[in-house]
């Protein structure tokens, strides 16, 4: 009978490309897209200067590319860079289950850093990233890390070091080898996102796809990992998880595949405030004046209440982290401006606006027991609004736009990515940009790609947007 390792290994080393339907293949894409759009958002951040700067100072002989900048570094060094700058923002994707959840996405970085030193092409980069999205779901499925306090990015770094290994070209035993030896190496800490949240939120996946690299390339020297890394006595099951588990089929041969069933963010916030978000914004245009709003009643799962209001400090965020995952500011938020905007996770709204602040404070959430019992069909919230004269206004929201019952269209995942890219690239780079993103099929190499996203003005930080007066809601396009 296969270990867990062993099952992991013989799927990313077996998987093809034509085993992948059309849909998967256009969904990789998309995802590939609103990533590296993700990317170009969180480049001028102080965690991507940290990281830039550490990596400038590192040089090997297989090289791989830091995004935008076009400089050269390690891969593993490459590969956590470049997903620190992905995850910034809190933009990029998730998955969740009935059980686990994350944000498969930050794989790609590993991804686009060992395809690259690789000489891959843009179909086993499609490939991998199929792969490494299955990984990471059928273990979310499979295990909820969160009640033991262990972060999501133990179960990512499983999902990167199977779509690295594919790409470096290891067979299975290797594959097996380097699944066990990153189980053993990466298990992190949830109190990463507990609390007043620091820059290492948006950096610790990013840990794990440095790691991840590390593991393929001891592997494929002919590094062996532990035996039985899941299931022996002092195994991930029995000091871990505390639960045995089992992994439901893969992708492919009928069975359907996990990335379809991952959503994109319309929002630069926490999975669990996005539809927390759209019930707020619909509220805000039924409503005259936010100065006749007494109380805000917030109603969702168990999970969403633990990750985003869970702790006394998303009351009051100190820090950019804690406000994009804190559920009753991005509600204040929304009711304040009716857009949610990054700018509005500057210091001066979040520590020092004190109208924003006063309406933090009528926000009020608990559990709907029907959002949690039904966690893995839809994210649901239930508001009311409560006014100074004594009338609720009701509002309920299932999916919001991004998730995989309400998805994004084409168009709007474009539009989303030139909002960010057109900040450092002109708009004919951007374009030229698009186009070889909807054919990566037939990319040539990763590395023609990674050159493509070099830009002359990655030195300096683009202008800061006006910031709008509070009260004003903006028009709401593509909703």
């Amino acid at each position: 009978m296969q270990t867990i390792s062993e099952k992991l290994g013989t799927y990313a080393a077996t998987l093809k490309y034509k085993d992948l339907p059309a849909e998967v293949v256009h969904q990789v894409k998309r995802t590939i897209i609103d990533t590296l759009g993700c990317a170009f958002g969180g480049y001028h951040s102080e965690p991507s200067k940290i990281a830039q700067s550490l990596a400038a100072t590192v040089r090997g002989d297989q090289k791989a590319t830091i995004l935008f900048s076009g400089k050269s570094t390690t891969v593993d060094l490459a590969a956590f860079t470049n997903d620190v700058m992905a995850r910034y923002l809190d933009y990029n994707d998730g998955y969740i289950s009935g059980k686990g959840s994350g944000h498969p996405s930050d794989s790609i970085a590993a991804l686009l850093a060992a395809g690259e030193v690789a000489r891959a092409g843009g179909r086993d980069l499609i490939l991998a990233t199929a792969i490494s999205y299955e990984v990471f779901c059928r273990l979310s499925d499979a295990w909820d890390n969160k009640p033991l306090g262990v972060d999501h990015v133990t179960t990512g770094g499983v999902a990167s070091v199977a779509g690295v290994a594919r790409l470096l070209g290891l067979k299975q035993p290797q594959i097996h080898h380097a699944i066990s030896l990153m189980v053993a190496m990466n298990i992190a800490l949830n109190q990463t996102r507990r609390g007043t949240i620091s820059y290492w939120k948006g950096c610790a996946y990013g840990n794990a796809n440095r790691n991840a690299i590390f593991a393929a390339q001891l592997a494929a020297r002919g590094m062996t990992g532990p035996s039985q890394v899941y299931e022996a006595r002092d195994g991930f099951f029995n000091v871990v998880s505390r639960q045995q588990f089992e992994l439901a089929p893969f992708g492919g041969d009928g069975q359907p595949f996990g990335i379809m069933k991952t959503h994109l963010k319309y929002f630069p916030l926490g999975n669990y405030s996005q539809t927390v978000v759209t019930a707020a914004l619909e509220a805000r245009a039924a409503i005259a004046d936010i100065d006749d709003i007494a109380e805000v009643q917030v109603r969702a799962a168990g999970r969403a209440l633990r990750v985003m209001a869970g702790d006394p400090e998303k009351w009051r965020p100190r820090t950019r982290e804690t406000a994009d995952h804190s559920m009753p500011y991005n509600t204040a938020l929304a009711l304040m401006y009716g857009v949610i905007d990054e700018s509005y996770f500057e210091e001066k709204y979040f520590l020092h606006d004190k109208k924003l602040l006063a309406l933090v404070d009528k926000v009020k959430c608990s559990l709907s027991e029907e959002a949690d019992r039904r966690v893995s069909e839809f994210n649901l919230c239930e508001l009311d609004v409560i006014l100074r004269s004594g009338e609720r206004k009701s509002f309920r929201v299932e999916y919001h736009r991004g998730h995989w019952r309400n998805p994004m269209s084409d168009t709007e995942v474009e539009k989303k990515f030139r909002s960010l890219a057109s900040k450092m690239m002109p708009e004919t780079k951007v374009d030229a940009l698009l186009e070889r993103l909807w054919k990566l099929e037939d990319l040539p190499e990763v590395g023609k790609l990674m050159r493509m996203t070099k830009c002359e003005a990655s030195g300096r930080r683009p202008p800061k947007k006006a910031s709008r007066r509070p009260g004003k809601a903006r028009s709401r396009k593509g909703r």
